[in-house]
């Protein structure tokens, strides 16, 4: 009897759009994205943007930017794009100005200058703001191309998971959520010539 199972292919039953997440098939040779779990803050016929979850740096907003009131947080690396940027999600809401609601309770971006003031003033906690260096990127179509090349699982986060500090097991935490079939991607090793 022949088994049909196929471990790498992935059946999205979801399909990309702002405030999903991505999650990288176990053999994504990449440093930024090895087994990665990305939000999608924009996801539109132009393109797509989003942001690294969980690459922690041992850094904090303040070792990057001068001038920055002092707020106890971390910074994770977003992506490879623009590298020498900060950028930021928050459930603070339209209180800053200009941000563009993701989901629910979540926000991206805004006034950086009211951001600042708020911090200063202490309306700002470190459990409702995460900072990026850099983001991830995608042009008219590409995120489609790699979908439909199974690099990415889409799936779904609550925002008190995505403000959550992300520790190093937050991509086979949600494997393990999505199915039978994904649990078997956490036991991979992530370099199969070295097993």
């Amino acid at each position: 009897m022949e088994l049909n199972i196929d471990f790498f292919s992935i059946d999205n039953n979801k399909v990309a759009r702002q405030g999903r997440v991505l999650i990288s098939e176990p053999f994504l040779n990449d440093t930024y994205f090895r087994r990665s779990v990305v939000l999608l803050t924009e996801h539109t016929d132009e393109g797509s943007v989003g942001f690294v979850l969980n690459k922690p740096v041992d850094l904090s907003v303040n070792d990057v930017l001068s001038d920055f009131p002092e707020i106890d947080t971390e910074v994770s690396i977003g992506g490879p794009v623009n590298t020498n940027t900060i950028h930021y999600i928050h459930t603070i809401g339209e209180i800053i100005p200009n941000s563009v609601k993701v989901l629910d309770n979540l926000y991206w971006g805004g006034d950086f200058e009211v951001l600042k003031e708020m911090i200063r003033a202490n309306k700002i906690g470190e459990a409702e703001i995460r900072f990026f260096l850099g983001y991830a990127g995608w042009s008219a179509k590409q995120l489609e191309n790699e979908l439909s090349e199974n690099a990415w699982l889409v799936s779904e986060m609550h925002t008190e998971q995505i403000m959550r500090s992300p520790g190093d097991n937050l991509w086979k935490d949600i494997l393990e959520k999505s199915g039978d079939k994904y649990k078997t991607w956490v036991n991979f090793p992530e370099n199969p010539s070295l097993n």
